[in-house]
């Protein structure tokens, strides 16, 4: 059938288009390939006077580009959007999505700007994406630009879930703009350069299912499968196969971030990313005392998406693809609908066999027996019925896999002690039925259970003393700490420690 989808206007780079060779970008850009109802074709917007916060020359040079050039000046006017690296081809994504359980059926990078696709050093092909870079044609009534506090919270945020081992888009870069943008009070603006796998997701498939475009849903599926799943690309039946594996990274990755106590704070199905990386640092934040029903994103009002809720959002998430793809399936719709749903119905006991795997191994369990589920279960009601801080208690029970007389500073952490003093001997009786030395046990469980968090009020203060007073000190400071989130350093010992009552935060905001 013909295509319903509008196509973008493009607009000319103009006196953006330096061309310039600097930073050593080699882009190969697959998705500016696709037709123009993709995507917009447009240069990010000039800022005033940009200054470079901080160059992840790790991640540079694992992208294969000259971290040496691009930490200067003009790396400032690149990853503002001044300048555009050879071979760039800026464009917005059309997408659209379910916010809070409401379709919006044209959403799309409101305030972002594609440049292009590398190939990492490892034949990776990557994202380089600027975040804050001026208006587009699916900005609605927004500036397009980014306040500079959600940056540094993205950059912070991002970079401490990929040391914790965590799929996740990363942040290249940071910058400030010289401008200011208007929120609810005048404050300075920021650009972070963003690197994914691709910034492909559920609500892409959406805005072109919504509009009855087959052909574009049958294009796109095709272009993330070849981006993906290599694996399955020709395959008469590969789009099942996609929706299985897409399912399956969810099911992983939202395991892991339940293994951490981090809640994502908007998981509309334009913020699921169908690589399986987290995506849209928003209103996010690790929770410090165990509380199930933990949210902190202010707009959240109902806690749809608070942490108790993330394996029940993700498969209704999946839902939503699954009826983008159902034409693709099977020209039978019945016999469509049952095979997405068989699929579908997989995710809770694939979540929890990943959710299973993290938390065994976060008290210390390597082979399975029965009982552990309880024993785990046991352990989180304790700590919800104490109030124990949620990182400190399962890197407390690192130490007293061999010192009991650790058991007293574990207690120490819970208001109500009575649930945890009758646990830790349970505990202790299922971790001598294992086959592994204690010291090595509290080692392999080291490696888990970080010290070390970007715990929420420490964020803030970094973002205050950003936006407040130009200093970004503790912003490097803090990207020094997360960066060894599991190693024991004396000098960083106070970045271990929950908020105290008036430090604490408990509304957190997507800074759009």
């Amino acid at each position: 059938m013909p295509s319903t989808s509008p196509e973008f206007p493009t607009r000319d780079t103009g006196p953006l288009a330096d061309d310039t060779a600097i930073g050593g970008f080699v882009f190969d850009n697959s998705y500016a390939r696709l037709p123009d109802r993709f995507h917009a074709k447009l240069p990010p917007a000039p800022v005033e006077a940009p200054r470079l916060i901080r160059l992840n020359h790790d991640l540079a040079e694992e992208l294969g580009l000259d971290a040496q050039a691009l930490d200067s000046p003009q790396g400032a006017q690149i990853f503002a959007g001044n300048i555009l690296p050879k071979g760039a081809e800026p464009l917005a994504m059309a997408y659209a999505g379910h916010q809070f359980g409401h379709y919006t059926p044209q959403l799309g990078d409101g305030r972002a700007i594609l440049l292009g696709e590398v190939i990492d050093r490892d034949g990776q092909r990557r994202d380089i994406q600027l975040k804050g870079s001026g208006r587009t044609p699916f900005s609605r009534r927004g500036d397009g630009r980014a306040a500079l506090g959600p940056v540094l919270r993205e950059y912070v945020v991002s970079e401490a879930m990929h040391a914790l081992g965590v799929p996740t888009t990363r942040a290249l870069a940071a910058v400030t703009t010289g401008e200011q943008v208007v929120r609810d009070a005048f404050l300075p603006g920021g650009i972070v350069t963003r690197v994914a796998a691709s910034h492909i997701r559920v609500g892409t498939f959406q805005y072109f299912a919504a509009q009855g475009d087959h052909e574009a849903v049958a294009t796109l599926a095709d272009h993330a499968i070849a981006r993906h799943c290599p694996q399955l690309a020709g395959q008469p039946d590969r789009h099942i196969g996609f929706y299985q594996e897409v399912l399956e990274r969810q099911a992983a990755l939202v395991a892991h971030w339940m293994s951490l106590g981090f809640i994502h704070g908007v998981m509309n199905t334009d913020n699921m990313a169908i690589s399986g990386e987290t995506i849209d640092y928003g209103p996010c934040a690790f929770m410090d005392a165990y509380d199930p029903a933990t949210k902190f994103s202010f707009v959240d009002e109902y806690g749809r998406y608070a942490y108790v809720n993330q394996p029940r959002i993700a498969p209704w998430n999946l839902a939503r693809l699954a009826e983008a793809l159902l034409p693709h399936v099977d020209e039978d719709t019945e016999r469509g609908i049952a095979r997405l749903g068989e699929i579908l119905a997989t995710f809770p006991e694939r979540y929890r066999a990943h959710w299973r795997a993290h938390m065994r191994a976060k008290i210390g369990l390597e082979r399975e027996a029965e009982g552990d589920d309880a024993l785990i279960e046991d352990l989180l009601e304790a700590m919800h019925q104490g109030g124990a801080d949620f990182t400190l208690t399962f890197r407390g029970l690192t130490d007293a896999v061999f010192d009991d007389g650790a058991d007293e500073t574990i207690r120490d952490l819970f208001a109500q002690g009575d649930a945890i003093h009758a646990w830790l001997p349970r505990w202790r009786a299922r971790i001598a039925m294992e086959a592994t030395a204690p010291r090595e046990t509290a080692k392999a469980m080291r490696a888990v259970n970080p010290a070390i968090i970007p715990r929420n009020h420490r964020v803030e203060a970094m973002i205050d003393a950003a936006v407040m007073r130009d200093d970004f000190g503790p912003f490097d400071e803090l990207m020094q700490v997360l960066a060894e989130p599991f190693a024991d350093k004396p000098q960083h010992a106070a970045f271990l420690a929950p908020p105290q009552a008036h430090e604490r935060v408990t509304l957190t905001f997507c800074g759009t």
